[in-house]
């Protein structure tokens, strides 16, 4: 049975939306020279929480260089740190679910994701995410979190 073109594009709207974000570059250093392609490096990136207005999450990951790296097939450790911050007035568009991703990156070429998931700590409203790195053999249990308060009334 064939898909009209209607329906394919109703699909994959509404994959794009229920996707979780994309990050923006902020920076990046290295850390390792590499003699041929890129070096190793950590990059900063930010990401707006696709649920949540007013909050931004900064985001510090591993990236493998080397000629694997060049070529997007290396594998990238599992090493990230995140910080999120109140950066307006907080919204929330949608009814959040505790564990939800709202960022994943792959960080190899096969089976392996760097991913953020969302907490709503409601005892103290307050925002916890997570991020962590899985796999689909084994996954690591490096992890880092960060908790940002709904602020009422907020002012810049």
């Amino acid at each position: 049975m064939m898909m009209r073109y209607g329906s394919v594009l109703c699909l994959v709207s509404m994959l794009a939306l229920s996707a979780p974000s994309f990050a923006e570059e902020i920076g990046s250093v290295s850390t390792v020279f590499k003699m041929v392609g890129a070096n190793d490096k950590i990059v900063v990136e930010a990401f707006d929480d696709p649920k949540v207005a007013g909050v931004t999450c900064y985001l510090s990951r591993a990236k493998t260089g080397g000629i694997k790296g060049s070529l997007g097939v290396a594998e990238d450790t599992s090493d990230a740190a995140i910080a999120c911050r109140q950066v307006g007035p907080i919204k929330i568009q949608e009814s959040l679910k505790d564990g939800e991703t709202v960022f994943k990156k792959d960080t190899s070429l096969l089976f392996k994701t760097l991913q953020v998931v969302r907490f709503h700590d409601r005892k103290r409203d307050v925002l916890v995410y997570l991020v962590y790195s899985d796999k689909i053999i084994d996954g690591s249990p490096k992890n880092s979190v960060s908790a940002v308060a709904i602020e009422k009334g907020w002012k810049p």
